[in-house]
């Protein structure tokens, strides 16, 4: 998309990008650990959602929170009232969190979100503003005040 962050054109890219089940490992998801400087996880079966967002956000030259916890990034860069195009949004789940970038609206108004660990893969799915804990943009990046684009078609989630 035209104007778009850098960092959700390159999370863009992995679209598609899943957990290979049984006992090997997709490759992709175990750099992104490498990458937020948590090299110790050799699977890909632990959650991985923070590690999705941290190394795309690594691989465009912004520093991560380095942690592979959802609910880090509460505390990352600078928050937001609002969710803006490409913004960090943190959600709660009933054992821990969920984290991705917002990529657009649903018509009925949950929110669309580019994230990895979203059954298992990297993809956009809509999520309730119901469950939103936080907006966050990356500290000394200028704010693109881009709205929202509605999007359709995909199926909301009650857990990621």
């Amino acid at each position: 998309m035209k104007n778009e962050p850098a960092w959700l054109t390159e999370a863009r890219k992995y679209i598609g990008e899943r957990e290979i089940h049984g006992t090997r490992h997709n490759p992709f998801i175990l750099q992104l650990w490498k990458d937020i400087k948590r090299g110790g996880i050799k699977d890909d079966e632990t959650p991985w959602c923070a590690a999705f967002v941290g190394g795309v956000l690594e691989r465009v030259g912004i520093q991560s929170s380095r942690f592979e916890s959802a609910k880090s990034y509460l505390s990352w860069g600078s928050e937001l009232k609002e969710p803006a195009l490409g913004c960090v949004v943190v959600f709660s789940r009933s054992g821990g969190g969920h984290v991705g970038f917002v990529v657009g609206k649903a018509p009925n108004g949950d929110l669309m979100v580019l994230g990895g660990n979203q059954s298992d893969a990297v993809n956009i799915r809509a999520f309730a503003r119901s469950r939103v804990t936080g907006y966050r943009w990356p500290a000394g990046v200028p704010n693109l005040p881009l709205a929202l684009p509605e999007i359709s078609g995909s199926r909301s989630v009650s857990e990621a």
